[in-house]
């Protein structure tokens, strides 16, 4: 990468590709000053900001590697930018200057996709995306009557960039990526024709390009940058991890569904801490310890199941009810976070309190790893937990390190991630314990070795619904999350809304073509249909576990590629098809590997699917063997039981694929 000097400016190119443009007439930055309002209720937030000032710094100074630049020119520099290597590190002079705002390079028909985990917009051209971890929001869509309703109760229909997994790291179809090293509110400006404008709320600590020959490639060095996870643990492949939160009627219900045929790899209780019932629904007792009087003998059940190879998976999260043990624990150590006026903070999680876990504090941070997830949970006997809920730092808590709470929320989710995996290492587990996570930043990869899509409603909502989960699953895939998965049949039941049979089928054939398949029984298990409590349900869900085992030869290739090489396991179809600019917007379709291509029925009543092929291969339909040629849109049979599943003609693993239509 490096400064060019032009007419009136200068302009930063990296390997020919120019990525910043700067002039008199057209100034590439701005600084200024400005006064946030953050409010949280539960996750999901109202931020606005009172921009005091904004200034085009317009006269630029270059000297090699650095530049200079000033609102005018004979005025002192007020921001100084220093390349190293294909790193640009800016610095002001001012230090009440607390907004920077700078401009990229658009092309026409160029296409951005990234931003963390998007739920909406796989491309984000077109679109502003402000990116703060939270709750995604219920329905996520202004116009539908879900989100309004949710809107009036706390503020929590969401919108179409809200995301518990943002991050400040886009790739453009140029065949570059950025990334922004900030932990501070950020937006990434997508809407105009000759730029793409990123806002950041702090003087960010550098700005980063990279660029690569070919998108895998990018995704590649992406990768390395920001950490890659463990191969899946052998285990996984065995089957579906079911999730009951049932006491220990649970462990009966998993032999009945056993009985009926279902390929099963673990039991998933949630509610191994016990329940307290809200208005939401069934919530968790979040004191991380086994209750005996709603699991009786847990550790001689979980060594049982071990025994007929199925493992058991909990639930954690880095907060601790008032009204639980471990909450007097951990605030007379003094590993909980500060209110202003020096006491115990405590937070609203929604008729409930907790207190919060400073992980700024390296005793607290190790009290948390070995005497919660070590002696409480792996000791236990536990193969893997859900590790929830780490957007909710609140912004006004006080924290041992000294640093504002507004520039550490974003970065929660990532320590969050290390503690897990900390408590995982200290045992010598790594890489045999997966514990999965909705909540992610910068870093994140580094320490979580499976994402889950958060709490998708129980419907086929375009926001929040089935389709959702593949926006997400390819956004966080190309930012180096090799591993992505969901809660069949979705988790927020509310007004009303709950499952159908149709949609849990549904769901269950796309899970079986992802990397991990687990159920769950949502926020109100009594209301809504389970996998159990329907024969068709659970004969169709036992098929698609049976194809999910089938395929382990093949996922376990893929998951030694992806510790290879950073390549996700479900990946744009322009991964592997960069010359096909049709393949640029499809979001609702996906490659598993490189051979076979998913694209799920996502509308309900559907009995045929439409679908694109990609140019560049010819494609055998998975279940009637016809071939079709790439470069076409097609149709074909989508009966419940038969997923939309192409396999590229030629591929090695042909006869694996083809004894999928004999099972």
């Amino acid at each position: 990468m490096r400064i060019e000097p032009v007419a009136d400016g200068f302009r930063i190119v990296a390997d020919g590709r120019v990525i910043l443009q700067h002039d008199r007439a057209r100034p590439a930055f701005f600084v200024g000053r400005g006064e946030e309002t953050i409010a949280m209720l539960r996750g999901n937030f109202d931020i606005t900001d009172y921009v005091t000032e904004r200034i085009a710094l317009r006269a630029a100074e270059i000297d090699g590697d650095t530049v200079r630049l000033a609102a005018v020119a004979g005025l002192p520099a007020a921001l100084i930018l220093t390349l190293d290597g294909h790193r640009l590190v800016p610095r002001v002079t001012d230090p009440a200057i607390n907004r920077l705002w700078f401009r990229i390079v658009a092309e026409d028909g160029e296409h951005v996709w990234g931003g963390g985990e998007q739920m909406s917009y796989f491309d984000m051209r077109g679109r502003r995306f402000p990116l703060w971890t939270s709750e995604p929001g219920v329905g996520r869509d202004k116009t539908t009557e879900i989100t309004f309703r949710a809107d009036g109760t706390g503020g929590a229909g969401g919108d179409y960039y809200t995301t518990n997994y943002p991050q400040p790291t886009f790739i453009s179809s140029r065949r570059y990526a950025l990334h922004v090293e900030t932990s501070a509110w950020s937006a990434f400006d997508f809407r105009h024709d000759g730029f793409h404008e990123i806002e950041v709320w702090e003087v960010p600590q550098q700005i980063e390009i990279f660029t690569a020959p070919s998108f895998a490639a990018l995704v590649g060095a992406l990768s390395l940058r920001f950490g890659r996870q463990p191969q899946l643990p052998e285990w996984i492949y065995g089957g579906a991890i079911i999730g009951l939160k049932d006491g220990e009627r649970s462990f009966a219900r998993l032999q009945a569904i056993r009985d009926a045929g279902v390929a099963v790899s673990g039991l998933w209780c949630e509610d191994w801490v016990g329940l307290r019932q809200t208005s939401f629904g069934s919530r968790l007792f979040w004191d991380w310890r086994a209750n005996e009087r709603r699991y009786p003998a847990l550790r001689e059940r979980i060594a049982a199941l071990g025994a007929e190879g199925i493992r058991f998976l909990g639930y954690v999260n880095p907060y601790l009810c008032v009204d639980g043990t471990l909450f007097a624990e951990a605030d007379a150590a003094g590993h909980l976070a500060r209110d202003a006026a020096g006491g115990t903070a405590r937070v609203d999680f929604g008729e409930f309190e907790c207190g919060v876990v400073d992980f700024t504090r390296a005793e607290a941070a190790a009290w948390f790893a070995e005497r919660v997830i070590g002696e409480e949970m792996i000791d236990l006997g536990m193969s893997g937990w859900m590790a929830d809920f780490g957007e909710y730092l609140p912004t006004d808590v006080h924290l041992h390190a000294g640093i504002d709470a507004r520039l550490l929320h974003n970065r929660w989710p990532t320590l969050w991630a290390e503690v897990n995996a900390r408590a995982v290492a200290a045992r010598g587990r790594t890489g045999e314990i997966v514990f999965f996570m909705r909540a992610g930043f910068t870093g994140v990869q580094a320490h979580c070795p499976l994402l889950w899509a958060g709490d998708q409603s129980v419907d086929f909502s375009r926001h929040d619904g089935l389709v959702s989960v593949i926006c997400g699953a390819l956004s966080s895939g190309l930012l180096g999350n090799a591993y992505h998965h969901s809660d069949i049949g979705g988790y927020t039941s509310l007004f009303g809304n709950v499952r159908t049979a149709e949609l849990l089928m549904r769901w269950a054939e796309m899970a079986a073509f992802t990397p991990v398949m687990r159920t769950h029984e949502g926020n109100r298990p009594r209301d809504n249909l389970q996998i159990d409590q329907d024969p068709a349900v659970l004969a169709h869900f036992a098929r698609m576990t049976r194809i999910y085992v089938h395929l382990a030869p093949y996922l376990r290739h893929l998951s030694a590629e992806a510790a290879a090489t950073g390549l996700p396991v479900q990946r744009p179809l322009f991964l592997h098809f960069e010359d096909d600019a049709a393949t640029y917007k499809v979001q609702d379709a996906y490659l598993f590997g490189p051979d076979l291509l998913v694209a799920p029925v996502w509308k309900p009543s559907a009995t045929e699917w439409e679908t694109y092929l990609p140019r560049g291969a010819d494609w055998v339909h998975l279940w009637t063997a016809t071939r079709h040629s790439g470069g076409q849109t097609v149709t074909v049979p989508a009966p419940l039981g038969q997923p939309p599943v192409f396999c590229r003609e030629g591929s090695p693993w042909s006869a694996l694929f083809a004894a999928l239509r004999r099972l």
